[in-house]
């Protein structure tokens, strides 16, 4: 990487990180959005990085959690995740070696989705969702963490719809996005996924998300919930339209 990638790359992640300290579940969406649409690195790379990071800003939010984690939920979540992350690794292995440009374009449409996802307004519920509701919600957000690292949204549109207190909510979700990006990182650590650019890349962003992460959460902005989410739905708009149209330009090119 130039210096130019280099200090591009770095950009991508504080911004990340700001987000993710603000909502708590935005940082792997956004970092390999923008650095997936400046092509700063291959994207099985950048999904492990994004895994590495997100687990380390979770660690700094995280040390306070006590009983405000929802137990239940959580162990629901993770049960249901587990199967969804071994089916998205796959994926992401056969797309990285034989679709490249569909691998793009997948996450380009993943980026956009999850960008509606964050804007619907979730209604409260009266009862609490089943088991099963939150193991498969689980599931949904463990295949798009084993693809891209990013299985905030499913669990956002879950969660927020539970009768829960705000803290609770951002507390859960924070602890299940860490364990699953935990069990991501120990199945490419160990099936032999993860490279040395990867590691490379990691070690040159962890300072600076230590260090956003813990300045934000003592000088947090006072920004609303609702202008939070506006204002990363709108970047993860933008992000994802810059990965879709370019790679549908390729596709209608080639097929001429």
């Amino acid at each position: 990487m130039t210096i130019w990638q280099i200090a591009l790359f770095l950009v991508c992640v504080a911004l990340a990180s700001c987000a993710q300290s603000l909502s708590g579940f935005a940082f792997s969406l956004i970092l390999l959005g923008l650095a997936g649409l400046f092509e700063l690195a291959p994207l099985a790379d950048l999904a492990n990085v994004a895994t590495v990071l997100a687990l380390a800003n979770a660690l700094v939010a995280l040390r306070r959690t006590g009983k405000t984690l929802d137990v239940p939920a959580f162990r629901d979540i993770s049960m249901g995740s587990l199967a969804g992350i071994l089916a998205g690794l796959l994926l992401l292995g056969w797309l990285s070696s034989n679709v490249i440009l569909g691998l793009r374009l997948m996450l380009g449409l993943t980026v956009v989705a999850c960008a509606i996802v964050v804007l619907l307004d979730t209604a409260a519920l009266r009862q609490r969702s089943s088991v099963t509701s939150f193991r498969l919600f689980g599931a949904l957000s463990g295949l798009l963490t084993g693809l891209f690292s990013t299985g905030g949204p499913p669990l956002v549109y879950q969660l927020y719809r539970q009768p829960m207190a705000q803290k609770t909510v951002r507390d859960t979700l924070v602890a299940t996005l860490a364990a699953g990006s935990l069990l991501r990182l120990a199945i490419v650590l160990l099936s032999g996924q993860f490279s040395l650019n990867a590691l490379k890349l990691c070690l040159l962003a962890l300072p600076l998300v230590f260090a956003l992460s813990w300045w934000l959460e003592r000088h947090p902005p006072s920004w609303s919930r609702q202008a939070m989410r506006k204002l990363i739905s709108f970047l993860l708009l933008l992000t994802g339209l810059g990965l879709i149209l370019p790679a549908l330009l390729q596709i209608a090119t080639s097929a001429r």
